[in-house]
């Protein structure tokens, strides 16, 4: 039996920058197990690569709590370890006259999270991003950067080493209780256990009754690479003023380090918490999940029947199409090249109020604590974050 103070489930963004504070801090023996032959296959390291200033979250919430914070402390990171990150600002716009008062709200969270944005006319936003297009207003965030995710979580990983945490990897979980891990043909018994195990997240509290209330619902989202053709007439990120009741921004434009550009992501229900293609990924829970977008279509909670309906309609080209054209004119069908990323949303649904949950959601058990809602800006906020968990983890022991 191997013996550890502290056991990680999960060896992406949250995981690796958990472990990185304990063991920084010398606060005991740390194991990161991770089921993959690689760290961060999921959501960590097919996210947009974007760090968010922090606009968009009420000031009272978890989120705004950490992700100024922690897109600070990561862009310093960055530039300690020479990661690839440039800041290079983001546009917000009103893509119909409905979206003004959104784009007036955004701008007085920011102010109320102490972020830098500007109010600025069609004047200004066309001398900062020519090609995008907005009614009467737009917020504009220069704060707003772009970052290697995947240079990221292999220097994370690597730090850890040099600091002593043990990294395993290809370990599926048999079982869990309290104080005993059981992963193949082995058994780990630890003092206090983080589970930060993303789309799994729900299953690994559930064996210690925790969260029991929730399940994970896994939203599908598909970019597409915009051609060299115009892509370079581009030069910061184009949102789209979101619909605040739902925790999905929209489709929008983004930009990588490596000099691409993409368009996207959906927020398409999926049926498996691996379900990147049409069918490969669709598992044995894909009828609870059924069950669950039944329950929330039905209920029609914050809009999510209207929601769904235009996130499927993206399957169809042409209306991804549209959803873009509404900021960037420009684009057309031929500039689409196809899908160039897909990723997975770990999006919680709480199964007794009937909705999808739009804050981080930890929940403490018997020698652990359970990170069960890290969506986005979960990579932005990592850092601080980490650092909020630990200080919990060591109030209660």
């Amino acid at each position: 039996m191997r013996n550890y103070d502290f056991l990680i489930l999960g060896g992406g963004i949250v995981g690796l920058t958990i472990a990185r504070e304990l063991s920084r801090n010398k606060l005991g023996s740390v194991c990161l197990i991770d089921k993959e032959p690689k760290l961060g296959l999921h959501a960590s390291g097919r996210n947009s690569g974007v760090l968010h200033a922090g606009i968009y979250y009420s000031p009272d919430s978890l989120k705004a709590k950490v992700c100024s914070r922690g897109a600070k402390a990561m862009m310093i990171y960055a530039e300690e370890q020479r990661i690839p990150m440039q800041k290079i600002g983001k546009v917000i716009v009103a893509a119909v006259p409905q979206d003004v008062p959104t784009v007036r709200k955004l701008y007085e969270r920011a102010l109320a999270n102490g972020i830098r944005a500007e109010l600025i006319d069609e004047k200004k936003l066309k001398e900062i991003e020519p090609e995008a297009k907005t009614c009467e207003l737009a917020l504009y965030s220069p704060d707003t950067a772009i970052i290697d995710s995947k240079a990221v979580l292999y220097s994370l990983e690597k730090e850890i080493k040099t600091y002593g945490v043990e990294v395993i990897k290809d370990a599926e979980i048999k079982s869990l209780e309290a104080g005993k891990l059981c992963v193949g043909n082995e058994t780990f018994s630890f003092g206090y256990l983080i589970n930060a195990s993303g789309l799994h997240a729900d299953s690994s509290a559930h064996q210690m009754g925790v969260g029991t209330r929730y399940s994970i619902l896994p939203f599908k989202g598909i970019y597409h690479k915009i051609s060299k053709e115009v892509a370079g007439r581009f030069r910061g990120l184009i949102y789209p003023a979101p619909d605040l009741s739902v925790p999905f921004l929209g489709v929008h434009t983004t930009k990588t380090t490596e000099g691409e550009m993409l368009a996207g992501p959906t927020a398409i229900p999926a049926f498996g918490r691996e379900n990147y293609g049409i069918f490969s990924g669709v598992d044995r829970n894909c009828f609870r999940i059924a069950f669950d977008l039944s329950s929330l279509f039905l209920k029609n909670t914050d809009g999510f029947r209207k929601m769904m309906w235009q996130e499927i309609a993206k399957y169809n080209p042409q209306n991804f199409l549209k959803d873009i054209q509404r900021l960037a004119p420009i684009l057309e069908q031929k500039h689409l090249l196809g899908v160039g990323k897909v990723g997975l949303r770990a999006q919680l649904f709480d199964r007794i109020d009937k909705k999808l949950v739009m804050d981080f959601v930890v929940e403490d058990g018997p020698r652990s604590t359970h990170i069960l809602n890290a969506i986005s800006p979960a990579f932005t906020s990592s850092l601080a974050f980490a650092e909020m968990i630990v200080e919990r983890i060591r109030n209660r022991r």
